[in-house]
């Protein structure tokens, strides 16, 4: 079933099965793990391209590229057709973060369309009667984890200032499938059976039940086409009237009746609190690294800062000439120590003071760097006491992020380049659905404790605050111009994602498919360190439990996708073949 739906997804997807050339690194590189026989080829292209995580969605950008849209109308289309054909990953339901260049201006800027706490949330919002903290799966399923949604505000405030083609025409080719049909992609049927279990419940609510399962309760496969006519009528409102068709007025309020709802587990947004959403303009955050610059998004997500952080790390070791052993070795060590500093210090920078300069600094990363040893393995590392920070203590908060997130990348022929990340947080977010959307759960990406022995939680529910994220998208940018388009899914291993491409790029030449195709090793500041499945055979695992790692073998689902560009003007795109996407483009 997966070779047929690929081949019915157009000739494009050819481009997946040509062989690599050979890359350095071998050690890092896993054996077929990921179902193909042939390793992938880097896609290249002289105008404009497009990777995402769903080939319809790559074409319907590239059609608006044709027509003479640019970037932003091709990032509002790619967005809203992934909510048809990739409904578990992101939406109009969620929230997403955008780094945007801007060729006509030479300016890099940021989004920031990250859902927020309602008002009436506080920092008791997930405590039980007893004082305890709810479990993540009870916090989660329900109305209590929706956010206010960010996602489509963010869609019309960055098309309103930068787009070209029509709003409407932008979402009639999603009202257009939605109506006639789509065929279930075999990452979707996948992910429908995966959560039809007692504990993750897809099927606990009517609208969801009635949409992905069949009327025996049985879930919906592979190849079956699957309609939406409610997502169309809600798109086609959101067409005439814009985003006010969503935040203000009847789609709000059946948001807010959805939300409320469940007698279980209600939550506690108003309409008040969606139509006062607001999209942040923000600075990106952009530390250097061997004479680049690694731009991405500062508070409420982490991941600028913590990948910056392990790549400052990493400048202190020379990667290049290192083996995979040891290379694997300093990436999990960097690992710890960066997301340390993570669980302490990152989250909205509105409502917290984050050390943004303090964390990068130079001097703080040598000495932090110097806790690093060749030989042996640290234990889960304390946090560091970075320049600048508040001088009122705080606990840690380590929590679990689940991947139900979706990345792409855009670059147009004018020149200007977009890396947007996008989520409803875990997989089919809340698993409430209305109007033909998935609501998001990013409220259990706050911590559910206020505090920790006495101290404040940073990353604690706040009104109106916004949860900490480790979403990455990136720009990497080389004499001021952009140079590396690159960001993932993967919850909080994102920034491990995200980090280990920027190196294979930058240290290791290697190109975006080369690079996305490395095999994954993760330490989010823990007892274990993550390899993935099929990179044991050919990284010695000994060399690392010798030094005093203790190896966990594991799928890592990463879904990455980059975009380089030459100083020529060549583009080459790389997708992740961990799930369905590709790169193309003219």
């Amino acid at each position: 079933m997966t070779n047929r739906w690929m081949r019915r997804c157009g000739a494009a997807l050819a481009l997946l099965l040509a062989p690599a050339a050979a890359v350095s690194q071998e050690a890092w590189q896993p054996e077929d793990t990921y179902g193909l026989a042939a390793a992938t080829a880097a896609v290249t292209a002289k105008e404009h391209m497009i990777a995402a995580a769903n080939p319809i969605a790559v074409q319907t950008g590239l059609d608006v590229l044709r027509r003479g849209g640019n970037a932003i109308d091709a990032m509002v289309a790619v967005q809203i057709m992934l909510n048809l054909v990739e409904p578990q990953s992101s939406g109009i339901g969620g929230g997403a973060l955008m780094l945007y260049w801007n060729a006509e201006q030479a300016r890099l800027t940021t989004f920031d369309g990250r859902e927020t706490a309602p008002m009436a949330a506080g920092p008791d919002y997930f405590l039980q009667e007893d004082g305890t903290p709810k479990s993540w799966w009870d916090a989660m399923l329900g109305g209590r984890s929706v956010g206010v949604p960010g996602t489509l505000k963010l869609l019309e405030a960055t098309h309103k200032l930068h787009g070209n083609l029509p709003w409407a025409d932008l979402l009639q080719p999603t009202i257009d499938l939605a109506e006639k049909g789509f065929e279930i992609s075999p990452r979707l049927a996948a992910s429908i059976a995966g959560f039809n279990d007692d504990k993750r419940q897809l099927g606990r609510f009517a609208a969801t039940r009635a949409y992905f399962f069949n009327p025996d309760g049985s879930p919906k496969t592979a190849g079956a086409v699957l309609k939406n006519p409610e997502f169309a009528e809600t798109l086609r409102l959101i067409a005439a009237q814009g985003a006010d068709a969503f935040y203000r007025g009847a789609i709000a309020a059946d948001i807010v009746e959805t939300v409320r709802q469940p007698p279980e587990n209600p939550g506690v947004m108003t309409t008040a609190d969606l139509a006062s959403y607001r999209v942040k303009e923000r600075p990106p955050v952009c530390p250097a690294y061997r004479g680049y610059e690694v731009c991405g998004m500062g508070p409420p997500t982490s991941g600028g800062l913590t990948v910056g952080q392990i790549l400052g790390l990493l400048e202190h070791f020379d990667l290049a000439n290192m083996n995979g052993a040891d290379t694997a070795h300093l990436f999990a060590e960097a690992s710890k120590l960066a997301y340390a500093d993570r669980g302490m210090y990152i989250a909205d920078a509105d409502f917290v003071s984050v050390p943004v300069d303090g964390l990068l600094d130079p001097a703080y990363l040598t000495a932090r760097a110097q806790l690093i040893s060749l030989d042996r393995a640290m234990p889960p590392a304390a946090a560091g006491n970075p320049p600048w920070r508040t001088a009122r203590m705080r606990a840690p908060h380590i929590g679990p992020e689940r991947p139900g997130t979706s990345h792409f990348v855009i670059r147009d022929a004018q020149g200007n380049a977009i890396s947007m990340t996008t989520t409803i947080e875990s997989g089919f977010g809340s698993k409430m659905m209305v109007r033909g959307f998935l609501l998001n759960n990013e409220l259990t990406d706050f911590s559910r404790a206020p505090e920790k022995d006495g101290r404040p939680i940073a990353n604690r529910v706040e009104p109106g605050k916004r949860p900490r994220s480790s979403m990455a998208p990136t720009i990497v940018m080389k004499d001021g111009m952009p140079y590396l388009l690159v960001g993932s899914p993967g919850g909080s291993r994102i920034i491990e994602y995200v980090a280990k491409t920027i190196v294979a790029v930058l240290d290791w030449g290697m190109d975006p498919q080369q690079a996305i195709d490395l095999g994954h090793v993760v330490n989010r500041n823990g007892e274990t360190t993550e390899i993935e499945t099929g990179l044991e055979t050919t990284l010695d695992t000994a060399l690392l439990e010798a030094r005093g790692h203790q190896i966990k073998i594991r799928d890592l689902n990463s879904g990455l996708h980059a975009i380089l560009i030459r100083p020529n003007g060549a583009l080459i795109g790389g997708a992740d073949r961990r799930r369905e996407g590709i790169a193309a483009g003219n």
